[in-house]
């Protein structure tokens, strides 16, 4: 899902007149942060420079981890969603993303930045959208709100290993229907999903995607389960970031979890291998991990032929 046109335009005009060499000099920044301190509890932001040059390079690739998330997650899961509570909001990516997937406007961002929070309202009443911001720093509050989808995206990374355990059950406590988590496509990343998996499905939850199941996680202790978003570059990310390629990808991993059970459903995990009149696909199903290979002579070859890594999948 491409990143809203009435989004980008209010971080351009909000650039204009900015000094682009020390708002690159802060997205610099702000990513040596985010890969030397992230599990700290540390601030990656230091100011509003740094704010806006957040949403510039990094708001869109967060939406679309966010969107790609939710939509596989949403074929799984058939609830009807009335409320969205993003815990650590940042500047509303998550959310603006949450709210084209399921028409649903009733939102509460919680964030511990003020700068962050002013940021992100003003993005919200670009899309006309009236959202409630509070102040909150998950990792030593307790959140008393409740929503029937609860969403953390790049959030449990930035805390330490303790504060992410108290922060999990604080996000579980506040899910009526679904908990939706978005981590970095990264070994640790996932390892942290892992554990998060294993302590809900403790607590009584269901996983809604992406695995096809409830039982133990049967990839390899050196294999990591991360998907791609690929995010269109505006002529200013291509300022921030120093390139003039017209996309990146975004790797993430992502969890869902509900508090009802869900239909499994088979994943790729790979891009597919296509070869002459065969494709051959790496599935997580129940039974395990296996590959599966597709041929010309199969109904599934139309479908194997569009699918790609992370869509589910029917075996027969």
């Amino acid at each position: 899902m491409e990143f809203p046109s009435e989004l980008r335009y209010a971080i351009e005009q909000m650039a204009v007149g900015q000094d682009i060499k020390a708002m690159t000099a802060s997205a610099e920044g702000i990513s040596k942060r985010y890969r030397s301190e992230s599990g700290a509890g540390k601030s990656l932001v230091n100011n509003a420079r740094d704010t806006l040059a957040y949403a510039a390079v990094r708001m869109p690739a967060t939406f679309g981890a966010v969107s790609r998330a939710l939509e596989l997650t949403l074929e799984c899961f058939d609830e009807d969603i009335t409320s969205i509570l993003d815990v650590g909001a940042g500047t509303g990516a998550a959310s603006h993303a949450a709210e084209l997937l399921t028409d649903c406007d009733n939102i509460t961002c919680l964030e511990r930045e003020e700068s962050m929070m002013a940021l992100g309202k003003q993005l919200m009443q670009a899309r006309g959208i009236d959202a409630k911001w509070i102040k909150r720093d998950i990792s030593s509050a307790e959140i008393s709100e409740q929503a029937d989808l609860v969403i953390s995206s790049y959030c449990l990374n930035e805390l330490t290993s303790s504060a992410r355990k108290a922060a999990l059950m604080k996000l579980w406590r506040s899910t009526d229907k679904l908990l939706l988590i978005i981590e970095p496509g990264t070994p640790e990343g996932f390892s942290q999903l892992r554990e998060a998996r294993k302590f809900l499905l403790s607590e009584g939850g269901y996983i809604a995607a992406p695995c096809p199941h409830n039982g133990e996680c049967v990839l390899p202790e050196d294999d990591w389960c991360h998907f791609t978003a690929r995010v269109a570059r505006t002529k200013l990310h291509k300022q921030l970031k120093g390139g003039d390629a017209p996309y990146e990808d975004e790797k993430f991993c992502f969890l869902a979890v509900s508090r009802r059970e869900c239909e499994g459903r088979a994943r790729i995990l790979r891009h597919p291998k296509i070869e002459s009149g065969k494709i051959t696909l790496k599935l997580c199903t129940e039974q395990g991990i296996s590959d599966k290979m597709v041929t010309k002579k199969s109904p599934l070859f139309k479908a194997a032929r569009k699918s790609d890594s992370g869509d589910s999948f029917a075996e027969e």
